[in-house]
């Protein structure tokens, strides 16, 4: 069974007071009761000093004579008993016994040997010869004993007895401590037992409970765990906030992640890592530990195995996994706890654009190439050769048209890599689509009278949209910068408003040319792809066009589609926000 605090406690110092208070009582009587002793002893002392002194008036033990003693006897007590003994233990005299002839040496007793040694002794015993209890006194005078004794009767007790007083004084004393013990004990366990159950319902995960903790060190404990306590829940009410949004940010974050422990069981996986993992796994699976016996993730699985080796020093490694069609970089860092989370990133994207702007650096430097070596070459000839008048304005008229060329592969290139990298720098604000569509004719007018060209509008005068207007400028520019380039001559363009609806605008802008074999529509807006690769840079333009006027639509939060027009050419559909 298991003992309270406050029965040990109470036990503990009963047992120690108790021993103590025993302790003082045998203390107390045992000295009380040698001072009673030594009392009477001194009452027996004067007794023999008495006899004493009526010896030695009678000449001593030498002259003794019975007849002088018996004189004495009558004004002592009469139950005294007096003996007179030799040095060597005979009897002379003795007042209790007739015939002291049949008494035998007194040496051996006890009385007499202390008062050999110490002149004087005492001792309580049974008399050998009255079969009677006393209290012997004997004191050594030179050459004989003199020895009193009083019957150790009721009334020589009571006056050898140190008395009860004190013991019922300490008992009634030590039956106070006991119950104030008691009440000391059950208010210090009263306080420890509130401190448990405090304790315990914090353990337990229950509320706080209303608690009146007493007024002492024990109450300071508990008003302090009541702090520590509040600032758990408020700790763990933020962590709990903080995790909720770590949860919610691996939920729906485009990476894929899945946190395992040491022995390799999942802790937390988003959806993303299962549909990242039965991508590349081809399957169709929960299991997110497939990663640890799919041979596709076995460097990671090699990984992980140096790890908990202890062959590798790095915490961290990360490898490329290419299936069905699609790179995806998958990423493993073990924590201290030897618990390890594993990401997993579909980087397909970001791998086409890395190629894409490297294809885009090759293309621009091939495309400058073209333009800078003819600038050289005529600036050259007209440096090295006197030629004549005509020839050199030729030669000064197409340096011109190069660089003419060059400054708007530099503006298209500019432009694109703004739109990639720059997009939230336009600002939009309320156009006139019918003066855009003016601006983009009138900035090639030269051009569409050389190539006997007609842009048509159909649209209401006042169509506004929300828009950037260098954007939307570049997208009808370029658009008809590609019939004049692609189209031919004598063909007519064609810009129609053709619906609208709560949201969005809807045009058609279509020529009456040529048009493209099929093969090549879904091509046309690539950057620096050409339908025609027999044309000559000179007249095919930059390559950029269609591929800036895609990007322009796609900022206005619209689409673009590309078509064979039946009536001829090509026809291009597009919408743009209202």
């Amino acid at each position: 069974m298991k003992i309270t605090y406050k029965l040990k406690l109470f036990l503990g110092f009963i047992i120690i007071f108790g021993l103590f208070t025993v302790a003082i009582i045998i203390l107390e009587q045992k000295e009380e009761k040698d001072y009673r002793v030594y009392a009477k002893e001194q009452q027996l002392d004067s007794y023999t000093e008495v006899i004493h002194s009526l010896l030695n008036q009678g000449g001593g033990v030498l002259s003794f004579s019975a007849e002088r003693i018996d004189s004495l006897v009558k004004v002592l007590p009469s139950d005294l008993r007096i003996s007179v003994i030799s040095a060597e233990g005979q009897v002379f005299y003795d007042k209790d016994i007739d015939d002291i002839s049949k008494l035998e040496n007194h040496l051996s007793r006890p009385e007499i040997k202390k008062a050999l040694h110490k002149k004087y002794g005492s001792n309580i015993r049974m008399s050998a010869s009255t079969n009677k209890e006393y209290l012997y006194f004997a004191k050594f005078y030179s050459n004989y004993y003199i020895r009193v004794a009083l019957p150790y009767d009721v009334e020589v007790k009571s006056a050898l007895d140190p008395g009860r007083v004190f013991i019922y004084i300490a008992l009634i004393m030590f039956v106070i401590c006991a119950v104030l013990l008691n009440f000391i004990a059950g208010r210090f366990s009263s306080s420890i037992n509130t401190l448990n159950n405090f304790v315990k319902s914090i353990k337990d995960g229950k509320s706080l409970p209303k608690v009146n903790f007493p007024h002492d060190e024990l109450g300071d404990i508990g008003k302090q765990l009541v702090v520590i306590f509040n600032q758990k829940v408020e700790n763990e009410r933020r962590l709990k906030l903080e995790q909720e949004k770590l949860i919610q940010h691996f939920h729906f974050s485009k990476e894929g992640l899945c946190v395992f422990d040491k022995d390799h069981r999942k802790i937390y996986a988003n959806t993303k890592f299962m549909q990242y993992l039965n991508l590349i796994t081809d399957s169709l699976t929960f299991d997110a530990s497939i990663v640890f016996t799919s041979e596709i993730f076995k460097p990671i699985q090699d990984f992980l195995s140096e790890i908990a080796k202890g062959e590798s020093l790095e915490n961290n490694n990360s490898v490329q996994v290419m299936q069905n069609g699609r790179t995806f970089d998958v990423q493993t860092v073990v924590f201290e706890d030897k618990s390890f989370e594993i990401t997993i990133k579909d980087v397909t994207e970001a791998e086409k654009t890395s190629l894409l702007k490297h294809e885009m650096t090759s293309n621009i430097a091939h495309e400058l190439r073209t333009p800078i070596t003819s600038i050289r070459a005529y600036l050259e000839t007209l440096n090295e050769q006197d030629l004549p008048v005509a020839k050199r304005q030729t030669f000064i008229s197409r340096a011109y048209g190069q660089i003419l060329r060059l400054s708007t592969l530099v503006e298209d290139v500019s432009l694109v890599s703004k739109m990639d990298e720059a997009s939230t720098s336009f600002q939009k604000e309320k156009q006139n689509v019918p003066r855009l569509i003016d601006d983009a004719r009138i900035s090639l007018v030269d051009k569409l009278g050389k190539n006997n060209v007609k842009v048509n509008v159909i649209m209401d005068d006042k169509l506004e949209v929300e828009g950037n207007y260098t954007l939307l400028y570049a997208v009808f520019r370029n658009l008809i910068d590609n019939t004049l380039d692609h189209a031919g001559a004598g063909v007519d363009i064609y810009v129609n408003n053709y619906m609208q609806d709560s949201d969005y605008l809807y045009f058609s802008y279509y020529d009456t040319g040529k048009g493209v074999e099929e093969k090549h529509l879904n091509r046309l807006f690539e950057r620096f792809y050409r339908a025609d690769k027999g044309r000559t840079r000179e007249t095919g333009g930059t390559g950029l066009g269609l591929s800036i006027v895609k990007n322009a639509i796609l900022f206005h939060n619209g689409q673009i589609q590309v078509k064979n027009h039946k009536g001829g050419g090509l026809e291009f559909l597009f919408t743009l926000k209202k």
